[in-house]
This record gives structure tokens, sequence and C-alpha cells, in this order.
């Protein structure tokens, strides 16, 4: 059910809810009505958009949502954070607040799908100490990977080969830079477009695990690893059905970055 309701005491019948509607499922009578509910993409557009809060929507209490006038960003703030941004590879060896990554979780949650799809899986490994485990297995799986010369050829044989060698001879973890924490999005493969879904929700949880002083990584050692050990997807609990964006392992940083770098210009091409 749709459960699209109009306060009517609120409503100044202004008509931007139906204007605004993607799936044009809106029309104005004396009030604004559903004509559509099968055809409803719940993207919550005609709640966001009415200025005096008279639309909810899937059960959704529009005093719930935050007002955007003066609580959006300061510009020059948020292109620090984007330059700012690094990629971490030292973490200290302790959980973070379960309800930070909650919160991380459920922000990142709002990240636009196609379609309105809105089916990205995040699966996370929330203990160090269950981290650990799955580290060990994991190095232990190559290992046998690797001395069994069953690696493929090329930067995979090489990358996973450099990481078995560090494990072996010093126990070093240059795979998941012993981060306490690992997120890895995926998304059904019949959805419009998993993979661009699973990349977009990970920039968005990278973004402002960032903001609130959280290291993270894209760890495409990690992405090695999950393609060479067949049953790890599962092991994980990630389904079948799936395809899996990418991994990012998060943590509290054991490195401090004092300023932006310097890059650019950026490559442009302008069609003319």
């Amino acid at each position: 059910m749709i459960q699209f309701r109009i306060d009517e005491e609120l409503c100044i019948q202004c008509g931007e809810c139906a204007e605004d509607c993607p799936a044009a499922v809106i029309s104005m009578d004396e009030y604004p009505i559903i004509t559509n509910e099968e055809g409803c993409y719940r993207c919550q557009h005609c709640l966001a958009i009415c200025p005096t809060g008279a639309v909810s929507i899937l059960g959704r209490d529009p005093e719930a949502s935050t007002i955007l006038d003066g609580n959006m960003p300061d510009p020059a703030r948020l292109e620090t954070l984007i330059k700012g941004r690094r990629s971490v590879r030292r973490y200290n060896k302790k959980d973070l607040d379960p309800g930070l990554i909650d919160e991380l979780l459920d922000i990142a949650s709002h990240s636009p799908t196609g379609v309105n799809a809105q089916a990205v899986l995040f699966t996370v490994v929330r203990e160090g100490a269950v981290m650990k485990g799955l580290r060990e297995e994991v190095m232990a799986e190559l290992t046998k990977l690797n001395d069994e010369g069953k690696l493929p050829e090329g930067l995979v044989t090489q990358y996973i080969g450099m990481a078995v060698e560090a494990w072996k001879e010093a126990g070093k973890d240059i795979i998941f830079r012993d981060a306490p924490h690992l997120l890895i999005t995926s998304a059904p493969q019949d959805s419009p477009c998993p993979v661009q879904d699973t990349h977009i929700a990970l920039t968005t949880f990278q973004l402002m695990a960032h903001a609130r002083g959280v290291g993270t990584l894209w760890d495409g050692m990690a992405m090695m690893a999950i393609s060479l050990i067949p049953g790890l997807p599962g092991r994980l609990g990630i389904p079948e059905d799936h395809s899996i964006g990418y991994a990012m392992i998060f943590g509290e940083p054991a490195v401090e970055y004092h300023r932006t770098v310097q890059r650019g210009p950026a490559s442009v091409n302008v069609v003319k």
C-alpha cells in the first residue's frame, strides 16, 4: 500500500507534488490524489517537495524529515571534505561504536539507485574479532592457492603472491590492512544497474565516514581475494543472485593527514 495521505489543513493546493512526480501518478482534484498506486516509484519526491508538509506517503511522517533550508553544508567545507579524503591503510585495532556504523549505513542507504530500485545490500563485518577470523581464513586459502601454483597469471598473481609472502614472513596483512571492519556492497543481478548502484552507495558511505573521522579504503586486494575463493561470498552471506560491487575496509585511522593534495586540471571533453 502506498498510503498516500494529504493533510487538508496544511495543503495549499500548489500542485507541486503532482508536477514533480517522476512517475506521473499524482493528479490534482481539489487536493492531490494518487491515480496509479502500482506505478509509484516510492521515491518520496512528493513528500520532499511539499512546502507545508501536507503530504505523507508510505506511512512516513513529514515532521520526521529534516528541513533543508538552513541545514545544507557549506560548499567550501564540502569541497575540503572531497579533496581532503585519503585512502587509509593504517588503522587502530579497536572497534568503532556500533551505533556509528549503523548511522553511516543508514545514511548510505539514501544513495540514488537506478529506477529507484533501492536494492543495495550492505554486508558488514561489525566486530574486530570476526574480522580477525575472516582475515586468517582468507589468508589460509590464498596461501594454499599460492603454494599449489593455482593463482592465475598476471597482476592477480603478482599482488596476491606478494600478500601471501608478507603474511608468511612477517604476519603482515596487506589485503585488509588490519582494519577492524569490512563493508561489501551487492545488488540483485536483475536490478536495473546493480554495480553502479553499489558503487554510488559506497561513495556515499565513504564521504560520510570521513566526515565523522572514520578512515576507509576501496580494497582492490580484497576484491581479488573474493574472485579467487569461490565460496567466500556465500560464507559472508551474500546471495548467489547478487552482483558484488566492491569491498571497503574502514575503521579508526592510525594516521592523520593535514592538508588536501593538488590534482588537476580535470580531463574534460567539451561537446559542441
